[in-house]
């Protein structure tokens, strides 16, 4: 079976709004309790990362790191660790991301190819043609190579921006009330305070590449770009 097209507004309710909601509303003793909110919460990213494993029939690697992040969370939480914690494996998590890419520009496969210029949002064939018709390939390596460190910092930015917010929001034990309540804020805030804009310097960088690809094929957008 064929997955579907993604529905973002589904993601964000299942991975973002119910965990949070249930994290701030359910974590009192007249509810759930900390612990079992806490593990609520958690459950509603795992279920939904091995929903999307099982549909594709593929493992994900930024869905693998989800989860991770997920379990990483349940753990400090279950074992009430110092909170200061949490706010290293919210920056933690970009920042593996980020030196990965760094790492990866000295590989055959650099993950810009990978997380940017990648099959699913370029018609790669066509404009490695259209490069190969001018000669300009060498010249689209070097704007790759620019666009695998801006990636890089996007990251950098993430891990930068999310121990920040995490170590201003997060304040009580791990495994009390007042730890699911700031945990479930933290979710939202995350969202639209580091999400929201980590995602728009990506569609950033993506017009970057497909403008420079422009110059160098002679093509359209619209005949780079899938969809």
């Amino acid at each position: 079976m064929k997955p579907g097209k993604p529905n973002p507004l589904l993601e964000i309710a299942v991975t973002i709004a119910a965990p949070a909601a249930v994290l701030m509303l359910c974590s009192d003793a007249a509810h759930l309790g900390a612990l079992r909110a806490l593990l609520l919460a958690l459950a509603f990213p795992l279920l939904w990362g091995a929903r999307d494993a099982w549909r594709r029939r593929r493992l994900n690697a930024l869905a693998v790191l989800g989860v991770a992040s997920a379990l990483l969370t349940g753990g400090i939480g279950v074992l009430e660790l110092d909170a200061r914690w949490l706010a290293v494996k919210e920056a933690a998590v970009p920042g593996v991301i980020a030196v990965a890419v760094l790492v990866s520009t000295w590989t055959r496969r650099p993950l810009v190819r990978v997380l940017v210029f990648n099959a699913e949002l370029f018609d790669v064939e066509r404009v490695h043609a259209a490069l190969e018709a001018r000669r300009a390939a060498p010249a689209f390596e070097r704007r790759l190579r620019t666009a695998t460190l801006l990636l890089a910092g996007t990251f950098v930015f993430t891990a930068a921006a999310s121990y920040g917010l995490t170590r201003w929001v997060v304040t009580s034990p791990a495994g009390s009330e007042a730890f699911n309540t700031e945990l479930g804020r933290l979710t939202l805030l995350s969202y639209t305070l580091v999400a929201l804009p980590a995602m728009a310097m990506m569609m950033a960088l993506l017009l970057w590449l497909a403008r420079g690809a422009k110059a160098l094929t002679g093509l359209g957008l619209a005949d780079m770009l899938r969809g």
